[in-house]
């Protein structure tokens, strides 16, 4: 009877480890970098030009921009503040990383002011300030972060020689803040480059950069590759055109991601087509039209195991696709938000199933939540959101706008 009980007991141990290991791993805490506004539904002043900071600072009231703290533990003190820290006076609060990095140091900018915040998040019951700067050099408008493996962090940024003036490039810094190096993305015969966001595929020694520019001052129809030990520009890639197309999906390239083998990239466009890059690794990379979401404004997507997440602004709808075969994208789910809900933002909970959104109209003011079944993709829309429009430890009474959000690393 003993020998059969310890057996049972051994077992028991034995299995415990696989189990605990399959489990979701829920984050603890969300960050969100927000900026308080009293009208936040005053948008069409969102994309003013820098001359128009007093009246756009008028028009939506704004306040200071700040990183916040929330409690997403399932259970009664889902989306309680934590704490929150100020920063400076708003202008655009906007992005952050897209996910904690390893060193749970975060960059976080408030584009239209030129101004980026770097934040220690170690200790997430209190974070810290530890720099923020403006231009490099002749570089301006930093725009999407990337941690990298080295520990430094890799940044876009839209300008050179002033505002709108020319196309921007990337910087890297040390964990220091200091710049180890920097790269013009200008090339002749394309005035109308201006780098967005970025993924890095360390696996292949690459970078890709979108080009979009943030104002939506001019149209751009290609994206970017370059060497990642010492950003050299590679190659600039035409959108391939499509003479059926009626609208021009090809244009303003957006938030590259690499997918789950660490060396297949998918670049998509604001205007909904999706594009996969080939021959990434070699000198002479082009791009392959895929898919076409179906809508005509997309915005932020995440990787989620074989699955590409993907906002449909102008379809109040995030869509799942299957891209295991990355050149015949399948979508299996689609979630419909309410019709004044625009979604911008897309978080990843690391180890876990949980996704955070932002955006605009309704989500001004709200952060919602949805779950992903990371074996068949599979999307729910969770009905806990957190609001916006509160009394803030800082004295703020009323609405602010969160952008950028991520969940804490676990």
């Amino acid at each position: 009877m003993k020998k059969a009980l310890f057996r049972g007991w051994l077992l028991l141990v034995l299995s415990f480890p696989l189990t605990a290991e399959a489990a979701p791993v829920s984050s603890h805490y969300l960050f969100v970098w927000a900026m308080e506004a009293r009208y936040p539904y005053a948008t069409t002043l969102a994309f003013s030009k820098p001359t128009d900071r007093a009246a756009l600072r008028r028009a939506l009231g704004l306040g200071k921009d700040f990183i916040a703290v929330f409690d997403v533990r399932p259970g009664p003190a889902f989306g309680g503040l934590v704490t929150m820290l100020p920063v400076g006076s708003a202008m655009m609060a906007h992005h952050t990383n897209y996910a904690e990095p390893p060193n749970d140091v975060l960059y976080a900018n408030d584009w239209l002011g030129n101004r980026t915040y770097v934040f220690d998040l170690h200790a997430p019951l209190h974070p810290r300030l530890l720099r923020k700067f403006g231009s490099v050099d002749a570089f301006s408008y930093p725009h999407s972060f990337v941690y990298l493996p080295d520990g430094n962090t890799l940044a876009t940024f839209q300008y050179s020689g002033g505002f709108n003036h020319a196309a921007g490039g990337l910087v890297e810094f040390d964990p220091q803040g200091r710049v180890v190096r920097s790269a013009s993305a200008a090339v002749a015969g394309h005035p109308d480059v201006r780098p967005y966001s970025l993924t890095v595929v360390a696996k292949l020694n690459r970078v890709v950069t979108g080009s979009a520019d943030m104002m939506g001052a001019q149209v751009s129809h290609v994206a970017q590759v370059w060497r990642l030990s010492d950003l050299k520009l590679i190659k600039t890639m035409q959108l391939p055109p499509q003479s059926d197309w009626f609208y021009d999906t090809a244009a303003d390239s957006s938030e590259p991601r690499v997918l789950a083998d660490g060396e297949t990239v998918l670049v998509p466009t604001f205007n909904c087509g999706l594009f996969l890059v080939r021959n990434l690794a070699g000198d002479n990379p082009t791009l392959q039209h895929v898919y076409d979401f179906g809508y005509r404004t997309c915005e932020v997507p995440v990787v989620v195991g074989d699955y590409l997440v993907e906002t449909m602004q102008s379809g109040h709808a995030i869509v799942s696709l299957d891209v295991r075969d990355p050149v015949h994208p399948r979508e299996v789910s689609r979630i419909l938000l309410p019709p004044d809900e625009y979604p911008h933002w897309l978080a990843l909970e690391p180890g876990g199933d949980r996704l955070a959104i932002t955006g605009y109209g309704a989500l001004d003011t709200r952060v919602r939540f949805a779950t992903i079944d990371r074996r068949t993709g599979k999307l729910t829309l969770e009905p806990a959101t957190i609001n916006f429009t509160r009394a803030w430890p800082d004295g703020w009474h009323g609405s602010a706008i969160p952008h950028g959000a991520v969940f804490s690393n676990p």
